[in-house]
């Protein structure tokens, strides 16, 4: 932790919000970890918060001082083709250093905040004050009735659950198996349910995230560590298997067995920079004709993808990084309805000067950790 100068407004639809709430998530891990190479001393990590408007720019219409407001993680113009279609983390305006993903990827992704310099190099919100550029595109006005505990995963773990569930086709009688009982994984089974899934099934190694989710979400679970997935998967399905499968675990996912070993070894010796078993898990796991979404984060390029079964097994495979504006309005509403409840993911509740213990408890999942939030 350190002092650094206080944000300023530089364009004239700029906010400056004072943050309330800002929220680890599995994705800074791997700025942490190395995985990003894109860092830069000094920068400032976070990127899920909610906090209240101090300052505005001249342009600013939706927005008043004292307005307390969540801010989608992913910066987006509103006005680009990609926005004009609710592909707000496709942005083509709003990634200040669209050269390094350009390079990578093809094309450039938006900006987020504390996600490294190719990400645009915003600052994150792990800090007092926070600078939200378009912010009538990013910030909304939180209902009165929706706490703050509440609100702040409406900034990008409900947002990127919810996608998953519905750009992977979720469909009223459907099965759904999603990898990962972490945050985002919680909130994508509950997405299932209420847009009509008959049975969703969460699959994680961690008993006290497992039970969170049966507790609180009402999804079905797996411990992948004392049962085949695939073949518990087909005998929960009449044998076909999953309709949607949804990968919420990321880059880092852990695994069993020697494919795993595998991919953690080149991992290591950064040799590649992403190890997919839950993504390859998915894959075999999905009914014939199904949709594989993959939520978690993924940089690079790997070499035990699983293209035949793919494309024999006639899947559709989708991704993305979160489109917080489309959902983040429909998602305040069902939290003020109590229809999306997520105060019980916030285990750990820590000032921002402990953000390095909050951390350590995260990334260790330490004390049974799911999310540390830091008031700062």
């Amino acid at each position: 932790m350190r002092d650094v100068p206080d944000p300023r407004l530089e364009n004239r639809q700029d906010a400056i919000v004072r943050v309330r709430r800002t929220v680890t998530c599995g994705s800074d891990l791997h700025l942490l970890g190395g995985y990003i190479p894109f860092m830069r001393a000094g920068d400032v990590l976070g990127h899920e918060f909610l906090g209240e408007v101090v300052e505005v720019g001249p342009d600013v219409r939706k927005h008043s001082i004292g307005d307390r407001v969540v801010v989608s993680s992913f910066v987006a113009c509103g006005r680009c083709w990609y926005c004009a279609n609710d592909l707000h983390s496709c942005c083509d305006n709003s990634n200040t250093n669209p050269a390094v993903t350009e390079t990578v990827w093809g094309q450039a992704a938006a900006g987020c905040y504390g996600y490294s310099d190719a990400m645009g190099g915003f600052r994150g919100s792990h800090a007092e004050y926070v600078r939200v550029p378009f912010a009538d595109v990013g910030a909304f006005k939180v209902p009165d009735g929706v706490s703050d505990e509440r609100a702040v995963f409406a900034s990008d773990s409900a947002p990127t659950g919810w996608m998953g569930a519905h750009l992977g086709g979720v469909r009223q009688g459907d099965v759904v198996a999603v990898w990962g009982a972490g945050a985002v994984g919680q909130l994508a089974a509950r997405a299932s349910m209420l847009l009509g899934a008959e049975r969703v099934i969460v699959i994680d190694r961690f008993d006290y995230r497992l039970q969170m989710t049966e507790r609180h979400i009402g999804a079905e679970t797996i411990n992948y560590t004392r049962t085949s997935v695939a073949g518990e998967l087909r005998e929960r399905t009449g044998g076909r298997g999953p309709d949607v499968c949804v990968e919420a675990a990321g880059m880092e996912a852990h695994g069993i067995g020697p494919e795993y070993l595998y991919d953690q070894v080149k991992q290591q010796l950064r040799l590649r920079q992403d190890r997919p078993p839950a993504v390859r898990e998915a894959i075999h796991a999905c009914r014939k004709g199904g949709t594989v979404f993959v939520l978690g984060a993924f940089t690079g390029m790997v070499d035990t993808f699983p293209l035949g079964a793919l494309m024999n097994k006639g899947l559709t495979l989708r991704g993305a990084q979160t489109h917080g504006p489309r959902y983040i309005p429909m998602l305040l509403d069902r939290m003020e309805r109590d229809e999306v409840v997520t105060e019980h993911l916030a285990t750990h509740v820590l000032p921002l000067a402990e953000g390095p213990l909050g951390y350590q408890l995260f990334k260790e999942k330490q004390d049974e950790c799911v999310r540390a939030v830091f008031t700062p």
